[in-house]
């Protein structure tokens, strides 16, 4: 059987102009990054104002678990049936982080017959946004410790500075430090520490501006730290927003790719779910809905997770509005959750599903309480039996909600038809998409915001408030942003922050320990449990398999 990256690797790709052209690209909308990669100009998406938006459909999941879920390749293969059907539409993905990529996690361009490509290229480095953000962040920093170095006119108090630096990999070592050691002239010796770049706030910035001009304006509202006398401190005060949008210019750009057949992706920002908003950027999702008929869109993790924060940040800020959901799932991963050891996941065993499925369906009454049809998703493995499907397919009779096989790993778009046709039945009788309702307002103070997700989403009974996070709560409030949505950071693999609860807990109580504020994202942040912004490596990692040989062609990688 033949590796992702050799299926990728033996697969023909058109020409990009051919994939541009093929979507009613003009040469002087975007600009090729050689054979098969494209930049399009962002601006186009103004020109487009008066041409209808396309349907959006949000692809999401269940709890994540190591028995794996495929919402990517879902996605890509969903994607591909509808162009096979003769519906115009457009793939709408994150950008891989080299962290998982080199980790455990893996890639993020799906698999076997779904996959985006060229699959090495987007993988690895990409067309180089990732590195920009990374170095606009980095820029920042070191325009805060050289105020400081300067002479402080602010009056920064460097106990207090709470911008961090950042880099594209997992490295535990990184997480806190200490620099400007070594004596005056080599800095002010503070505290500091490093995030992987997929959670720095310029990522958020990046992903959730609609054009140059609010990038620049957002990225001048980061708050940065505080004076002496307690008052925030913005990286526009520091003069650093333009050069910030500048390394940042040709990155905003959304990226152009194809699917192994041909059908039209953009890929484009990378945040995590499980420590950041976990979603594509705003500029790509409205582009592809000018560009087409029908998107499909993912967010990152289990739905409480991606799709809750695309639903409650990115679309309540960008008007986005989906018109549909699909909750992919698994027999191994509700096995899992049923109480399944990972060595026995690929033995049938019904009663295991039908012990795991209360995830399952949280998820789906998760998105009906945003007012979304759902259609569900069981992403086919050889060992799946038909009375191991039959349990999910008797839940989904009962709620009410179609339920579709969807074989795209072994067979491509044609294995994903059937999802398809589900979703059509419901798209094609809408007029218009479905009014969302959030899982808040804006007016509720920020605390309330917190307990309503965690308890409406995750079915906490209680939460608990660190004293740092609750100086954090009035900090944030008396400076004005108490309007902000919240993005909760906490592990992917349970509903709670304890990533041992698995299924559908209840009667837990969510830690909330530290709130950090994303004043250009114009979001706050509640970091949950254990969970760290900046991963580790595993003991084997995924680097260790990576290899290139003479003629340059990379393996390893899936």
């Amino acid at each position: 059987m033949k590796t992702d990256i050799e299926i990728a690797q033996s697969t023909r790709m058109d020409p990009i102009e051919e994939i541009a052209a093929g979507i009613g690209l003009a040469p002087e909308d975007y600009s090729p990054y050689g054979r098969y990669k494209a930049k399009i100009d962002h601006r186009l998406i103004a020109r487009m104002a008066d041409r209808p938006d396309g349907k959006v459909i949000l692809v999401t999941a269940i709890s994540p678990t190591p028995a794996g879920e495929g919402k990517t390749t879902t996605s890509v293969g969903l994607a591909d049936a509808l162009h096979r059907m003769g519906r115009k539409v457009m793939l709408c993905l994150r950008e891989p982080s080299l962290g998982p990529v080199f980790g455990i996690k893996g890639g993020a361009a799906g698999g076997g017959y779904a996959q985006v490509v060229p699959m090495e290229d987007i993988n690895l480095h990409f067309t180089g946004d990732l590195h920009a953000i990374g170095a606009a962040n980095n820029l920042l920093a070191a325009m805060i410790d050289n105020h400081i170095y300067q002479g402080n006119a602010l009056g920064i108090d460097p106990r207090r500075v709470t911008w961090r630096r950042c880099v594209d990999m997992n490295d535990r070592q990184l997480r806190f430090l200490v620099d400007g050691l070594g004596g005056k002239a080599n800095g002010t010796p503070r505290e500091d520490g490093f995030d992987i770049t997929v959670a720095s706030e310029v990522m958020a910035i990046f992903c959730l501006a609609t054009d140059l001009a609010d990038l620049k304006t957002r990225l001048s509202r980061i708050v940065i730290g505080t004076t002496y006398a307690g008052e925030p401190v913005t990286a526009g005060q520091l003069g650093a927003a333009g050069a910030m949008a500048a390394l940042l210019k040709d990155a905003f750009d959304p990226n152009l790719v194809q699917t192994l057949e041909h059908t039209p992706a953009v890929i484009h920002g990378g945040p995590f779910a499980n420590i950041a908003h976990g979603c594509n950027s705003v500029a790509a999702t409205r582009l592809s809905c000018k560009l087409a008929d029908y998107v499909v869109t993912e967010a990152g993790f289990g739905a409480d997770l991606g799709a809750e924060k695309f639903l409650d940040i990115k679309c309540r800020t960008s008007g986005i509005r989906p018109s549909a959901a699909v909750v992919v799932a698994t027999l191994r991963a509700l096995k899992h959750h049923g109480g399944c050891p990972k060595e026995a996941l690929n033995t049938p065993n019904p009663a295991l599903v039908r012990a795991g499925l209360p995830n399952l369906e949280r998820h789906i009454q998760n998105m009906q309480a945003f007012g979304l049809p759902v259609v569900v998703a069981i992403n086919a493995f050889p060992t799946d039996t038909a009375e191991e499907r039959a349990e999910v397919e008797a839940l989904c009779a009962r709620m009410g909600v179609p339920c579709a096989l969807s074989e795209v790993f072994a067979k491509g778009g044609a294995g994903g038809e059937a999802l398809a046709g589900e979703l059509l039945r419901i798209l094609d009788a809408q007029s218009c998409p479905p009014e969302l309702q959030f899982t808040y307002t804006d007016e509720m103070p920020l605390k309330e915001k917190i307990e309503a997700v965690c308890r409406k989403i995750y079915r906490a009974s209680a939460v608990n408030f660190s004293a740092a996070a609750t100086r954090s709560l009035a900090e944030f409030e008396k400076m004005g942003c108490g309007n902000f949505p919240v993005c909760i950071a906490k592990t992917q693999y349970s509903f709670s922050d304890n990533a041992k609860l698995l299924a559908a807990p209840e009667g837990f109580t969510v830690e909330v320990r530290q709130l950090r504020l994303s004043a250009g994202a114009g979001f706050v942040v509640a970091i949950c449990g254990n969970i760290m912004t900046m991963p580790g490596l595993p003991k084997r990692p995924a680097a260790e398999q990576i290899d290139i040989d003479a003629d340059g062609k990379i393996t390893g990688l899936f």
